[in-house]
């Protein structure tokens, strides 16, 4: 069968192995110096960490201080690599690309909605890749994005749960729905209360707020951190300048957020203007944000003065054609919320900030559907959940639920996070990998999640779950299917009908008088990979978090 001995005489060339961190896998022997690694962790992440080092055949691509690439964009590297030198950590191994059903759909993780590929096999996702979306993420997606697929198989629910002296117990969903029945059936109408969490589509939020203006109540709401924003007028709740939109602006005036951690992909947009020019101002914190800015201090006094025309980026303000600003989710949660609101609101109308052609005034949203939940209506300005005798979680994990000790609570979500804990029925849903669902991002644009795995044990869709508990209270909702219900929201809603496309919405100033306590504009930092059930239950996450510690939650309690 031929000789046993290679034909290659020459001396062989090997890389000893880098350590990346936890997500990235390296085998630098097949390192061909492309170099397209150091280039988008310098210029497109804003990282200098990788670079090479020696010279000629001798040259090897390392991180300069040995640690892990502390970028939040590191997993497109994998992409980028043409010859598999650097490849997925949790992936290696673990399936062939041609033994994977692609699925499209889009990510729930953050507020972007970044346009996702979902490879699975059987009732597992094994990978997330990016799709091409120009207007949203470019070819990029998050590590969140990419690498936290892992923990939509661990804690899971998979079957309802009734608390029975004090310990919960595994239940059928008629004893669930009955148990339910029967406690609301004693309460008035005041006394429940609903609260949607980040990763709530639209379908179930609609569903629920349905079930309860049936039951005559108003007491629901979608804003887990108490955000002090309406929605009586669109633009005041949305990321008016559009995410493709960044790269049109001259100027950007950042308040009280941080873009890298809130939104990885949107910060790598304020990146790329930035190198084409793009000035940057920041009032709040000071934070790292992978470029350089202009920072004017944490004082709200900054905004008066820049309102009444004396400070020193007014000129600036008024010579720029289009700026933008920036409001953070955190500033929007302050007791002074709806006041710095309308300072900003004033700022925004006093500079070109609006123009027939121009929203500058923009709000930087963290959850998935936080846009979805007020263009349906699911808040209140009633909504008191303090009172409630009894409270409805919708995949709310993140508020104080210490407030809940002497209430009646039901938790429907996926995983058994923070708000399964405290709860007295538990109703098993599905997550985003799982079921088709419509999202709205944080630029308002209409999108839908596409199933690609079923979901574990006898878990339902989470809009299902509301009908069927519905029915348990003989109430007849307008809906028994997906297209049906659909119907209903398009009719109420019409904007829902236009999938991926954004609906321009006027500027409108309700409120002009305004009286800010706060004085300081602080940013209470957080660990971007452990913000939301799906994260905090990731292997993946969870090592990804101990290389770069911080506390658990973006949840301000």
């Amino acid at each position: 069968y031929g000789r046993g001995k290679s034909s290659y005489k020459e001396e062989k060339r090997a890389v000893e192995e880098k350590d990346f961190g936890p997500l990235v896998k390296t085998e630098m022997t097949r390192c061909i110096h492309c170099t397209r690694c150091v280039r988008f962790i310098t210029e497109v992440a804003g990282i200098p960490e990788i670079g090479a080092i020696y010279r000629g055949e001798d040259m090897e691509i390392v991180t300069y201080v040995e640690k892990a690439i502390s970028s939040e964009l590191s997993g497109n590297i994998i992409d980028l690599c043409p010859v598999g030198a650097l490849t997925s950590k949790p992936y290696a191994f673990k399936a062939r690309s041609w033994e994977l059903e692609k699925t499209e759909s889009i990510d729930v993780l953050d507020a972007v909605g970044s346009n996702i590929r979902i490879d699975s096999r059987g009732l597992e996702v094994m990978r997330i890749l990016p799709r091409i979306n120009e207007d949203i993420n470019e070819e990029w997606i998050s590590d969140k994005t990419r690498f936290a697929c892992d923990g939509l198989t661990k804690q899971r629910l998979d079957s309802p749960y009734i608390k029975r002296n004090g310990k919960l117990e595994k239940a059928s969903w008629e004893e669930a729905y009955e148990v339910i029945s029967q406690k609301i059936k004693k309460l008035k109408s005041q006394e429940i209360a609903a609260l949607a969490g980040d990763l709530a589509d639209v379908e179930s939020m609609y569903a629920l707020k349905a079930l309860f203006n049936k039951l005559g109540s108003e007491n629901i709401d979608c804003r887990q951190y108490n955000e002090k924003y309406e929605n009586k007028n669109r633009s005041d709740y949305l990321f008016n300048t559009t995410i493709a939109g960044i790269e049109e602006a001259d100027f950007c005036l950042i308040i009280g957020a941080n873009p890298r951690k809130e939104a990885a992909i949107l910060n790598a947009r304020i990146r790329k203007s930035y190198l084409k020019g793009l000035e940057i101002a920041l009032v709040g914190s000071k934070v790292d944000l992978t470029y350089e800015y202009n920072y004017l201090g944490n004082n709200l006094d900054i905004l008066n003065d820049i309102l009444k025309g004396k400070h020193d980026i007014s000129k600036k303000l008024t010579d720029a054609k289009k700026p933008m600003m920036i409001l953070g989710n955190q500033l929007v949660s302050l007791e002074d919320g709806a006041e710095i609101i309308t300072l900003c609101k004033l700022i925004a109308e006093k500079y070109n900030f609006i123009s027939d052609d121009w929203n500058g005034y923009n709000i930087l949203h963290t959850a998935a559907n936080r846009v979805g939940g007020l263009d349906i209506g699911f808040i209140s300005d009633k909504f008191n959940i303090q009172e409630a005798k009894l409270v409805y979680l919708l995949g709310a994990d993140e508020i104080d639920l210490t407030q809940l000790k002497n209430s009646f609570v039901i938790y429907q979500g996926h995983h058994g996070d923070k708000g399964a804990h405290i709860a007295d029925v538990i109703l098993p849903g599905c997550a985003y990998t799982e079921k088709n669902a419509t999202y709205v991002n944080l630029e308002g644009r209409v999108q839908r999640t596409y199933r690609a795995v079923c979901a574990p044990g006898s878990a339902k869709e989470d809009w299902q779950i509301i009908n069927d508990l519905a029915k348990t209270l003989n109430i007849k909702l307008d809906f028994d299917d997906l297209t049906s219900l659909r119907e209903n929201i398009v009719k109420a809603f019409p904007h829902f009908a236009n999938l991926d496309s954004i609906s321009k919405s006027p500027f409108i100033i309700d409120n002009r008088d305004f009286k800010c306590t706060t004085e300081i504009i602080e940013y209470n930092d957080f660990n971007y990979y452990l913000t939301d059930p799906i994260c905090r239950s990731s292997v993946t996450m969870a090592k990804s978090a101990a290389a770069f510690g911080k506390r658990a939650c973006s949840c301000k309690h």
